[in-house]
Order: C-alpha cells, then structure tokens, then sequence
C-alpha cells in the first residue's frame, strides 16, 4: 500500500505539471494583447509598457513559466494585479466558505442519493424506482443556478426557512453557519445526487443478480441484510468512484452557485477575477482546485481495498 501510495504520488507530479503549463498559458492564450486588455481603452503606450514589464510579457514563455513554478514551489502565487495582495492571502481568506460549502454538499448528497439509489434497485420496475429515476432525470437535467433560484424562491423568500443570501463564518456559531449554506448545498448538490442515485441504482441492480445474494435469500438472511451488509459493499467500488469523480462537478459548480447565493468563497473571487482580468488569481484558484481533485481521486483509489480486499497494489 505505501509503495503503491508513492507511486502514484509521483504519477501527479507530470499531470500538474501539464495543468501549470496549461494554467500558465491562459496569459497568453486570451484574444489580443493581455497588458493593453488590463490596461483599458484609454490606457497610454507608457501604462501598457509598465503593465508588460510588470508581467513579465517581454521575456521569453518558457523563462517565464520556470519563474513562475519555482515562485510557486516556494509557496507565492504571485500578486493581484488590481489589489496588490498577495494571491495565496487571498485564496486564503476565500476558502473556508467553499471548503465547507463542497463538504457539506458532499455530505448531503451522499445521504440522499445512497439510499435512494438503493430503494430504486431494490423496488425495481415498481412505483418507487420509476418515481426516483424521474426525478434523478428531471435533477440531472436542471442547470444548478436554476434549481437555486427556485430554492432560494420557495424556500427562502415565500416559506422564510432560510437566509437567500450571504455566509455566516463559524466563528459566528457553527449552526447559523450551516444554516446559512442549506440552500446553496442543495442547489449544487442535484446533479451531483442524480448522477450517484443512478449509478447506485444501477450498480446494486448487477450486484443483487449475483449467486451468492440468491443464496443468502435461500439461507433466510433478512432483506436489510442482504442488501446493506452485502450487496452495497460488493457494490461500493464503483460508487466510490463516481463519488471521486463527481467532485469535479461541484467544483465548477460553485462558481454558479456562490455568484447566486453571494458567497465569498473561491468561486465568487474567480467570477470578480475573470471580469476583471486578474490573471494571477485565475491562474492560482485553477491550480489550487486541480490539485485538490488528483489528490481527492488518489483518496478513493485507497479507498478501493477497504471495500474489496480482493484489489492488491
């Protein structure tokens, strides 16, 4: 296990390697020259000079690149071109709302969406498996600012359960603080319950037809048995998977859903960032969220042999 952890360690170093790179470019890959676009309309030959220098623009990509990754390898995400600060305190003091925003989400959509997915192979080709897989269709086909709007209407403005508005920080109380994030957790978690109720539905549906659960049947082990101690853990492994994988919806999923709610989080300073071209901020939340996925996908590979210790690394 550990040699198989370092290995695969390693394995990320080229693939954030290539997200750098890529993340790098986007400086030059944007329409037109990016210090006369920072620099605005009615900018001077002079203000485009020291925008460019400031940069770096006039040196060549590659040296640019290699400044910029051992800059990076020291812990400096470079400056923000428009308020001076320091990324990393930036991304810093933006974080914790979208940390506990993607938690929470996590959290919600896996209580919903297992059992749901569960019920449904379980009830095939009944009411309830029919009805569930409507609404994991309808949830998956609903873009999330939509299913915020309508959450943030019903439940918030006409019932007044919960605030349509702002982040309360823990340090204000952990319940106001959750309280605060109900609705956008829901909004950014219906396509990413759907996507784990049908691939729950469809996982168990193969693993209930295997012998062994026909032969548990045969033996009288009770139905609740049969189906969380032994058939939703053969099944695990695939759930997991697409646990890991779906993580990467809720990333991108939070620059929509912080911009409805108005949440200060990472996804709120990237929308402010790409309208104001602040390139050294997209480039730091962009890596910051790659990085974040390699290692969430290497966390369920481990996870792998706790559920099926058949899997040796």
């Amino acid at each position: 296990m550990l040699s198989y952890t370092l290995r695969r360690l390693l394995m990320t170093l080229p693939v954030m390697l290539f997200v750098a790179l890529f993340v790098f470019g986007l400086l030059d890959l944007a329409p037109g020259d990016p210090a006369a676009l920072l620099a605005g309309e009615d900018a001077t030959q002079q203000d485009i000079a020291r925008i460019r220098d400031t940069l770096g623009l006039d040196k060549p990509f590659l040296l640019r690149f290699g400044e910029w990754l051992w800059a990076i390898a020291h812990g400096d995400l470079g400056t923000s071109l428009f308020t001076g600060l320091p990324v990393s305190a930036m991304i810093a003091q933006r974080l914790a709302p979208t940390v506990t925003l993607m938690i929470m989400t996590l959290i919600v959509s896996v209580v919903v969406a297992i059992p749901f997915g569960a019920l449904a192979a379980w009830m095939h080709n009944r009411w309830h498996d029919r009805g569930i897989m409507v609404l994991a269709v309808l949830s998956f086909s609903v873009p999330s600012f939509v299913v915020g709007y309508l959450l943030a209407w019903t439940l918030g403005l006409q019932l007044r359960w919960f605030p349509v508005q702002g982040y309360v920080p823990f340090s204000q109380g952990v319940g106001a603080s959750l309280h605060s994030l109900v609705l956008p957790a829901l909004a950014l978690g219906s396509v990413y319950i759907a996507l784990i109720t049908r691939i729950t539905r469809a996982t168990l549906l193969e693993t209930l037809s295997q012998d062994y659960v026909r032969t548990a049947r045969a033996k009288g082990v009770s139905n609740r048995s049969i189906l969380f101690l032994h058939a939703l853990k053969n099944a695990a492994v695939p759930i997991v998977t697409i646990i890991a994988s779906g993580v990467a919806l809720l990333i991108s999923g939070t620059v929509v859903t912080e911009t409805v709610f108005a949440i200060p989080g990472l996804g709120r300073l990237t929308v402010d960032a790409i309208l104001r071209r602040d390139y050294p901020i997209i480039q730091g939340v962009i890596l910051l969220f790659s990085f974040s996925y390699v290692l969430i996908n290497l966390a369920a590979d481990l996870l792998y042999r706790v559920f099926d210790p058949r899997i040796h690394y």
